[in-house]
C-alpha cells in the first residue's frame, strides 16, 4: 500500500487555508447561537448551514456510522457527545468539535464554552478556569510547534501549562485520545500527544500540518463511552474541556489555519507572530 508523506507540498498547504476558515466560520456560527435553551441538535444544524453554504462538506459525515455536522460534549461528557434533542441550561460547560473539507483537503477545530448562570457563580468560575487552562494548554503547544525541533515538544508544553495553571488537586489530561496529523484526511498520522513522551516523534519541519486538541478535565482522566457508543465522558463525573485548532509548519513559520487571524492574538503573550502562508 501506498503511504502518504506526513509533510505536505507548499500547494498542498496552500489548499488547507479555505477548508480551515471554513471549520472557523462554522465553529463561530454555533459559538453565537450557544445560550440556555437552545438543543444541541439547533448547533448541530447551524453549523451544517454554513459549510454547506460555503461549498463544503462535513466530514465528521465521513466518519463511518456518525450522521451529525459537530460533536457536542455536555458537562461530563469530554468529546464526541452526539447533537439531539438535549437542551442547554444555564452552567454548563460545552465543548464543540466541527470540520469542513472542501476540494478535498480537511480542516478540524474546536472550543468550549460556559454559559452564564448567575445563581452558581462559583461552579461557573470552576468550569470557565478549566476551559481557560485548556485553551491556554492549547496555545502553549502551538507555540512551542514554532520553535520545537520535534513533535514531543508539542505535548510536553502542552503538559506544563496545564500542571502550572491547574488548581490545586491538579487537572487531568485525557491519554486515550489525542491530536493528529490533517490533510487528505481528517485523521492522518502523526499522532499528536497532550502529554510528555519518551519518543521525540517526527522532525518538525515546513510542510507539517496538525490538529492539536487538548481534552482536559477537572477531575480523575478515567472515561468511558456511553451507550451510544460515541460520546466519551468521565467516569467520576467530573466536568471536560476540548480545544482544538489545526495549524501548519511552512516556510515562513507557522500559522492556525482555523482561526481568522491564524493565531496572532493568541499567539502573542508568547512572543509568536504566525506568518501567512504564501
Amino acid at each position: 500500500m501506498l503511504r502518504r508523506s506526513i509533510y505536505k507540498t507548499p500547494a498542498q498547504v496552500r489548499a488547507m487555508v479555505e477548508p480551515g476558515l471554513i471549520t472557523a466560520a462554522a465553529l463561530q456560527a454555533v459559538r453565537d447561537l450557544v445560550a440556555p435553551g437552545v438543543t444541541t441538535l439547533e448547533l448541530d444544524a447551524a453549523a451544517s448551514a454554513v459549510i454547506t453554504a460555503r461549498g463544503a462538506e462535513s466530514n465528521f459525515q465521513m466518519v463511518r456510522g456518525y450522521r451529525h455536522t459537530v460533536c457536542a460534549s455536555v458537562n461530563e461528557q469530554v468529546v464526541h457527545g452526539i447533537p439531539g434533542d438535549r437542551v442547554l441550561e444555564a452552567g454548563d460547560i460545552l465543548s464543540i468539535d466541527a470540520g469542513a473539507q472542501f476540494r478535498g483537503w480537511n480542516g478540524d477545530s474546536a472550543f468550549t464554552i460556559v454559559i452564564p448562570d448567575p445563581d452558581r457563580p462559583e461552579l461557573v468560575a470552576e468550569r470557565q478556569r478549566l476551559s481557560d487552562v485548556t485553551q491556554g494548554s492549547l496555545w502553549a503547544g502551538i507555540a512551542a510547534l514554532a520553535g520545537a525541533g520535534h513533535l514531543a515538544e508539542v505535548g510536553a508544553a502542552i503538559e506544563e501549562y496545564v500542571e502550572q495553571n491547574a488548581p490545586e488537586g491538579g487537572y487531568g489530561i485525557l491519554r486515550d485520545y489525542v491530536g493528529h496529523g490533517i490533510g487528505r484526511k481528517m485523521h492522518e498520522a502523526p499522532s499528536v500527544f497532550n502529554y510528555r513522551v519518551s519518543d521525540p516523534g517526527p522532525e518538525v519541519r515546513p510542510g507539517l500540518i496538525l490538529a492539536i486538541e487538548p481534552m482536559v478535565v477537572a477531575g480523575s482522566e478515567a472515561t468511558f463511552v456511553e451507550d451510544d457508543g460515541w460520546t466519551v465522558s468521565t467516569v467520576d463525573g467530573s466536568a471536560g474541556s476540548h480545544w482544538e485548532h489545526s495549524v501548519a509548519v511552512h516556510d515562513g513559520g507557522i500559522w492556525v489555519l482555523t482561526a481568522p487571524d491564524g493565531g496572532a492574538e493568541a499567539l502573542a503573550p508568547f512572543g509568536i507572530s504566525p506568518k501567512p502562508i504564501g
